[in-house]
């Protein structure tokens, strides 16, 4: 798959193309993807994606954004097992946000990416201030060669699916609520990094890892699995907050202890599914209380795997 950085003022060919920010990548974006791949093979056409970094709202309100579901890394992860074969990666600054719904046709879509068939939600809007919609889109087609499609939104039991609905079924611990959205587990990624070992001082040696998530979606205790490269699935329990019991700094941090499992990870890439919600994250009395209730957290995951 290939990654492009920037929008270039000519379009080295002609592609098929979605545009959003695809965060999650749930049923309803899959079901997008599903509809571009089978136009663009008709038509001959790469499948492209144009997704936007940092999401817009992140730009205009960064304290109200919504956390995010997925990583930039992530995000393209997913879209290439989808059988994306171009994802144009756009920064979302100050120009862009001023860009007229007429120059955004102009400049990303006739002539730096050479549109030829355009996909779109059914809610989806362009340009400053938000001003343009498939109406216009469909008016400019014409003149600049590109056909174009709305797609309604994705529904299960008569419900829509959204990054939202997503959001707030992770925020309530709801995993398999999460997991129909998704069509997949939860997952966040990262590298192993070296920590404080207070896990191993306290018996439970931990994977500490590297995550982007300033505001994880989801916290506290759970049953995962945890896929490394070159070896099997491995099953353990995660904690994911910001360890109130024995630091202040109030910074998230992913920890995995794998259960019947002794190896160094130091520097490998993890991908963490989560499974199951054991409890919310607690402040413990002292470590001895804590060293209690992650034998306990531990005894909960081995149950959980045993009869799952």
């Amino acid at each position: 798959m290939d990654i492009c950085r920037h929008i270039p003022s000519a379009a080295a060919g002609p592609c098929a193309l979605t545009i959003g920010n695809f965060d999650g990548i749930h049923r309803g974006h899959q079901a997008m993807l599903a509809r571009l791949t089978e136009a663009a093979r008709d038509r001959h056409l790469p499948v492209t994606v144009m997704t936007f970094e940092p999401h817009p709202r992140e730009f205009f309100t960064p304290d109200g954004a919504p956390t995010r579901l997925t990583s930039l890394r992530e995000k393209l992860e997913l879209l290439q097992g989808y059988g994306v074969d171009r994802v144009q990666v756009c920064r979302f600054d100050r120009n862009l946000a001023r860009m007229t719904p007429d120059e955004f046709i102009e400049r990303i879509l006739r002539r730096g990416l050479a549109c030829r068939y355009l996909l779109i939600g059914d809610d989806f809007r362009f340009g400053a201030r938000r001003a343009g919609d498939f109406a216009m889109l469909e008016q400019a087609a014409g003149r600049c060669g590109f056909e174009v499609e709305a797609m309604a939104s994705f529904r299960l039991d008569g419900v829509r699916v959204s990054s939202t609905a997503v959001r707030e079924a992770l925020a309530a611990g709801d995993l398999d609520h999460a997991r129909k959205l998704l069509g997949r587990d939860y997952a966040i990624s990262g590298r192993v990094v070296a920590g404080d070992r207070l896990g191993r001082e306290l018996g439970f040696p931990t994977a500490n890892i590297r995550i982007r998530h300033n505001r994880p979606p989801l916290w506290g205790i759970y049953a995962v699995q945890v896929h490394v490269p070159g070896r099997a699935v491995l099953p353990g329990v995660a904690s994911l907050g910001t360890r109130p019991t024995v630091t202040s700094q109030g910074k998230p941090q992913l920890e995995v202890h794998l259960l019947d499992f002794d190896d160094d990870l130091y520097g490998s890439h993890m991908k963490v599914e989560f499974l199951a919600k054991f409890r919310d994250e607690e402040r413990y009395a002292d470590l001895d209380a804590l060293k209690r209730q992650i034998a306990q957290d531990v005894e909960n995951a081995k149950d959980y795997f045993l009869n799952d």
